[in-house]
């Protein structure tokens, strides 16, 4: 159910014309922006809104990046011209800017090469990211796009878990969040966001389950993720095998 904070800022989305891209003076701006901590700032987007409860499989990120951000706006806006609900427009951002771009690319190739598809009875991993799909549910730990001086957060400058307001933010709502998708496989996109994970069950804010541990971040600007992949591969396959879905 959407809160009335998140009603308010959709009311606000509405009102904004249908562009084929927005910048960030569109975006970043103070009726959109949720809070503010120094350098760090955090928008408001409307994917993150819509959790499939159904999902098997759970992709976690660290926060959505602007080109994420982007996405989800143009989907929403172009669903309210359209007369459709907030949740439907929640929907519609949700399937249009999960890991948008090659981060998405890089996601399929590697859940690729650990035969996912086999284990999910699909043909084959981008299957997940279809608009029928309802095996994929992709969320992040901060729920909504964080920027450091307008630029994108990438969970290490400053540290997610060092950060008192950032991982104040990351525990009150990923936990209430993932208490939605129990028995679901869930696979930690990177180093920063496997530690809090780890550090959330280890506080028994989640549970212990069935964690795709040593999945590497799948940005471009990550240059060591071929070779985390292949030390992390064995470890990850042996998961998969014996695996244990609800």
């Amino acid at each position: 159910m959407l809160s009335a904070q998140s009603k308010s800022y959709l009311s606000f989305i509405r009102s904004l014309p249908i562009k084929d891209q927005y910048s960030k003076q569109d975006l970043l701006i103070e009726d959109l922006l949720m809070a503010r901590e120094g350098q760090l700032e955090m928008y408001y987007a409307p994917h993150n809104e819509y959790i499939n409860q159904h999902a098997k499989i759970v992709i976690v990120g660290i926060t959505p990046g602007w080109t994420q951000m982007e996405r989800a706006y143009q989907a929403a806006v172009q669903a309210f011209h359209r007369g459709e609900t907030d949740e439907e427009a929640c929907k519609a951002a949700k399937i249009a800017a999960r890991f948008a771009g090659s981060m998405r690319t890089n996601i399929i190739s590697m859940l690729e090469e650990l035969e996912l598809p086999h284990y999910f009875d699909i043909e084959k991993a981008s299957d997940l990211f279809d608009v029928n799909t309802t095996l994929l549910h992709t969320t992040s730990l901060l729920r909504y796009p964080v920027f450091v001086d307008k630029q994108n957060y990438n969970g290490h400058l400053p540290s997610l878990t060092n950060n008192e307001f950032l991982y104040k933010k990351a525990a009150e709502s990923f936990p209430q969040e993932i208490s939605m998708l129990e028995g679901s496989l869930i696979i930690p996109l990177g180093k920063s966001v496997e530690k809090v994970l780890r550090q959330l069950v280890h506080q028994n804010k989640i549970q212990a389950g069935n964690y795709l541990w040593g999945f590497p971040h799948p940005s471009g600007a990550n240059g060591h993720r071929h070779k985390q992949f292949e030390t992390a591969k064995p470890e990850m396959r042996r998961t998969l095998r014996y695996l244990q879905i609800k």
